[in-house]
């Protein structure tokens, strides 16, 4: 009895203590949360420190608590506050310069490609651009050659090799454990479900990832050429023989101009202001200067309303968040552009591999009903492949970058079986029906025929319709449709030439097109979505799921903590898939 009184105590004690941390966390909220005097002020004489060495979304969303407003979030940190504030210090007569530092750069080719556009933009203020690591990613120097002068440690390094892209397979892995995925999919190119098929990459998958491949290095190659003035045929020179990957050896290949110490880096940023040595240098990150150019930005006065609407992340059947695409956020989105009078056209920017048929086929509806409205634009961004072309199929323009990934026009269907594995433990499972297709599937035993047959049906009634979808909206017949569609992937530089783009552009370019859609010449955008949350969801972001995160981290590593979430998003994956190959990583 006393052990369990103790227990009890020890019990109320923990959730005593939570409620005090929870409320001590709305406190401070109350009384910090909505101070608008952390905007940075921008001394003369500055230096815009572009360290990007924080995950890069498209969209920095916007948290709206119902119940707790001034919790409420409207971070300035996505890619377009980036460029945005990029833009604005070319005319800042308080920034001198940007330096890029070391940043291990957490974005995508695409995002990548587009900020190296807005640094090239700026350079045409006369404005310096200078660059420093100790070590240079591939894409970090692919955003660094743009610099005027772009510096290395004495004892740095620099990966310059060219791309390359790895994927595990799982066949032997199921035999062994007796874990098996039971896989329907049409489409010889939906690779997606291939390594739970094959113990070896198919030729067809080893044929699409190449080709992309080497699109993407080709157009990285041939922006780095022009900056720093080197042949493409002497970049591949260089990738093949590593001759960039010490200092040295960079500097003796041109793609580093200096080698030097970074209070010498710093030093001559200072020489060129005409900044005595002995004082400090006055530096405003990027992230505090986007806050502070967003306070400007809304001085625009214009009555007329671009809506830019958000699609990144998987797309999932359901509400959507931060991370997801749901039909819920997607459509209340977009009918909340279609009915503000204000709004006079939409652009949707989609990064996102796919997911859900059942959701993509909801937005493309939403889209339609859209469009009849006003103009509906399509901005594609690093992925808009499978489930994110089907939605982007019923724009009235489809614009992506040259390094966007795209197409994927293909259908899987998967589901988990442990029947060999049940057996090796011993484990059997029975089944009582009242009709012979009661049993739709069972994890516990193998797939027959009656049941394959089925979802197959449904796979190709979704395959069927993905097609005609892209044939209506891209005004293609349904036989050069299939030309192109077997879940083959391609860059934006090749869906150009085949049809599945208008356009190659970022989202500049995009809202251009809207506009002139839209009879109009001066708009200012607004951002959709807007995530509400509850209390519940509050409790969940106060650290319960990510800590458990942050363990599961720290005992697996980095790299076994990815295939791990991998594998746990195949059980949360309902009904038939239009995905792109999450696992395909370039590196």
């Amino acid at each position: 009895m006393a052990f369990l009184k103790r227990v009890l105590s020890t019990v109320i004690g923990i959730f005593v203590f939570l409620i005090i941390c929870f409320f001590g966390l709305i406190l401070l909220g109350a009384l910090f949360g909505s101070n608008s005097d952390d905007v940075v002020k921008v001394k003369p004489n500055t230096v815009l420190d572009l360290r990007l060495d924080f995950p890069i979304r498209d969209y920095a969303p916007k948290t709206v608590f119902s119940d707790y407003p001034f919790l409420n979030e409207n971070k300035k940190n996505g890619l377009f506050n980036i460029i945005d504030a990029i833009n604005y210090a070319a005319n800042d007569n308080n920034i001198k310069g940007i330096s890029i530092d070391n940043n291990f750069i957490l974005a995508g080719i695409s995002q990548t490609k587009a900020l190296r556009g807005a640094l090239l933009k700026f350079k045409e203020s006369g404005k310096f651009i200078v660059s420093y690591a100790d070590i240079y990613t591939q894409k970090d120097y692919y955003l660094s050659s743009v610099a005027d002068t772009v510096y290395i440690s004495p004892v740095g390094m620099m990966e310059f090799k060219g791309l390359y892209s790895e994927r595990l397979y799982f066949k032997d892995f199921q035999e062994k454990t007796g874990l098996k995925m039971e896989v329907v999919r049409l489409g010889k190119y939906k690779s997606a479900v291939e390594p739970f098929l094959e113990n070896e990459m198919s030729d067809n998958n080893r044929e699409q990832i190449s080709v992309y491949l080497n699109s993407l290095w080709s157009e990285i190659k041939h922006d780095i050429s022009k900056s720093r003035n080197i042949p493409v045929e002497r970049l591949n020179v260089i990738a093949d023989s590593l001759l960039a990957r010490n200092p040295n050896l960079a500097k003796t290949s041109q793609l580093v101009d200096k080698i030097a110490y970074y209070d010498e880096y710093v030093n001559g940023m200072k020489q060129a202001m005409g900044v005595d040595f002995k004082k400090d240098l006055n530096v405003v990150s990027i992230e505090d200067y986007a806050k502070y150019t967003a306070t400007k930005l809304l001085s625009n006065f214009s009555k007329n309303k671009i809506a830019v609407i958000y699609a990144e992340g998987e797309i999932i059947y359901g509400e959507g968040d931060e991370n997801t695409v749901g039909q819920g956020a997607m459509n209340k989105s977009l009918k909340a552009a279609r009915e503000d009078d204000k709004i006079k056209a939409v652009v949707l920017r989609i990064n996102s591999p796919g997911g859900s048929a059942l959701a993509s086929e909801l937005i493309w509806r939403e889209i339609e009903l859209t469009k009849k409205v006003k103009p509906v634009i399509v901005s594609m961004g690093d992925l808009a492949a499978s489930g994110g072309y089907y939605i982007a199929t019923n724009a009235d323009k489809i614009i992506a970058e040259p390094t966007t990934i795209t197409g994927s026009i293909g259908v899987f269907g998967m589901l988990p079986n442990a029947k060999q594995l049940a057996d090796n433990m011993g484990i059997n499972a029975e089944q009582v029906v009242t009709n012979k297709n009661a049993v739709t599937y069972s994890f516990f035993e193998p797939m027959n025929e009656n049941q394959y047959a089925f979802i197959k049906e449904g796979v190709l009634d979704i395959y069927e319709l993905f097609s005609q979808r892209v044939s209506e909206g891209r005004n293609l017949s349904r036989e050069q449709v299939e030309t192109i569609a077997q879940g083959r992937v391609w860059t934006g530089t090749d869906a150009l030439n085949i049809g599945l783009v208008d356009e190659l552009g970022g989202l500049d370019l995009a809202l251009s097109r809207a506009a002139e859609a839209a009879g109009i010449e001066d708009y200012k955008t607004k951002e959709f979505p807007v995530y509400e949350k509850d209390l519940d969801k509050m409790l969940e972001d106060f650290g319960f799921i990510k800590a458990k995160e942050t363990i599961l981290k720290e005992e697996l590593g980095e790299e076994q903590y990815k295939i791990y979430k991998e594998i746990k998003a195949l059980s949360n994956k309902k009904g038939i898939q239009l995905l792109f190959p999450f696992s395909t990583e370039i590196k």
